[in-house]
């Protein structure tokens, strides 16, 4: 469980950063450059290091379903909408946004069973959980930022 922890610690970790390059890199080249930028370095990143590791059984598949092999589609989208998504709102409240609407779809997911996941019964404390999400994203804008710094005078 611990390594779980840690593997979704370093995921969320990693897609903080890498969505400030994406950000970045949409400020020069636009966001269809970039989104294409993004997932082609992510392919060959991939391709490489799977077959540094897995060698000539890295396309060994077995049993897919057909329609699973559009998932990669869906990363477009990703990226595209965290991108405009970023630099709309900012990345703190758009990435809280993300991460409460990815929690959302996951327990109507798990609950529901959908895309073959194993049902999960859904329960009051999961909902209060999501939530406590929802208020934590409202009073994060709500209470935003001070109109006037405050300047402390060194002496």
């Amino acid at each position: 469980m611990m390594i779980g922890i840690l593997m979704a610690l370093i995921a969320g970790s990693l897609v903080s950063l890498q969505n400030i390059f994406n950000s970045k890199v949409n400020e020069r080249a636009g966001t269809w450059a970039t989104t294409t930028l993004v997932l082609g370095m992510g392919f060959l990143a991939s391709l490489t290091i799977g077959f540094m590791i897995e060698g000539r059984h890295l396309f060994t598949l077995q049993h897919m379903q057909t329609w699973y092999w559009f998932s990669g589609m869906i990363g477009v989208g990703v990226v595209i909408s965290l991108v405009q998504g970023i630099r709309l709102l900012g990345p703190t409240y758009a990435i809280s946004i993300v991460v409460t609407a990815q929690l959302g779809f996951a327990l109507l997911s798990d609950s529901l069973g959908w895309l073959g996941l194993e049902k999960v019964p859904f329960t009051f404390k999961q909902l209060i959980g999501v939530l406590v999400i929802i208020g934590g994203v409202i009073v994060f804008k709500v209470g935003g930022r001070s109109e006037t710094p405050t300047v402390s005078k060194m002496t």
